[in-house]
């Protein structure tokens, strides 16, 4: 059984993945800040991490460089959904985040999400 981490405040954003992802291979846990989705992932350990970027407490940035400088979250698989790009009209690669960051997530999704897209992301990232 794989575990993955969704850590998103919008309860809505949470169902969708959880619709998206949930089998029988997989489960789904969640956190609603980005403090929160810290703690889970160090805690947890979960088989992949699907990030919220605009959160309270903690931002999305800021949870996934944390994650990636800790030696004990660092390998685990990072995917970023944002409506940044259709909000403000500025989309992010993963090499802009990686630069102005200092860390890559492993995938980068637009909101609003294509089920097809995430569920093949996600299951290319925790080898599925």
């Amino acid at each position: 059984m794989k575990t993955v981490l969704v850590v998103d405040d919008e309860a809505d954003a949470v169902e969708f993945v959880k619709a998206v992802l949930e089998d029988d291979e997989t489960k789904l846990v969640s956190a609603r800040d980005g403090e929160l989705g810290l703690k889970a992932a160090r805690e947890q350990r979960p088989d992949l991490v699907v990030l919220d970027v605009q959160m309270p407490k903690k931002d999305g940035f800021t949870v996934l460089a944390e994650l990636k400088q800790d030696p004990a979250t660092s390998s685990i698989p990072v995917v970023m959904l944002t409506a940044m790009g259709a909000t403000s009209g500025v989309a992010f690669s993963k090499s802009d985040v990686g630069e102005f960051i200092g860390a890559e997530p492993d995938a980068y999704v637009e909101k609003p999400v294509d089920p097809a897209t995430l569920k093949a992301t996600v299951a290319r990232l925790i080898g599925r």
